[in-house]
């Protein structure tokens, strides 16, 4: 499998990337609606909003190729080993929430995130 490690990364990060596209999509699009539900009503056309929205099916059009990205990746790779690269998703979601949702990150956050990319290296490495 050592041969093939760099395909699995890159498979992965496609994963990652997709993913986490997504997520920042589905994010700021949500972002925009008012959440005040208090009805069933309310709820329900919630609901028929979020269906509208171009950009919510885009998100869900992303996490579908992300999973594609992944079940290709297990066909490659153990899955502990994948679970651990997998974990590159929490360094891009808080670096991309940070830099176009204008999220703040703690300083414990961002020694959390140093730790897992110490565990991606050793788990990769291992």
């Amino acid at each position: 499998m050592k041969e093939h490690i760099f395909i699995i990364i890159g498979l992965i990060a496609l994963t990652d990337v997709c993913d986490t596209v997504g997520q920042l999509i589905l994010k700021s699009s949500i972002n925009k609606i008012n959440w005040h539900i208090n009805t069933l009503k309310k709820a329900i056309f919630l609901i028929i909003e979020l269906l509208k929205m171009p950009r919510i099916w885009f998100g869900f059009i992303l996490s579908g190729v992300s999973l594609i990205f992944w079940l290709i990746a297990l066909t490659k790779a153990d899955l502990n080993l994948a679970f651990s690269l997998d974990s590159m998703r929490y360094i891009m979601i808080a670096i991309a929430s940070m830099l176009f949702l204008k999220e703040k990150i703690s300083n414990e956050r961002w020694f959390g995130i140093i730790f897992v990319v110490f565990g991606i290296v050793l788990a990769a490495l291992g």
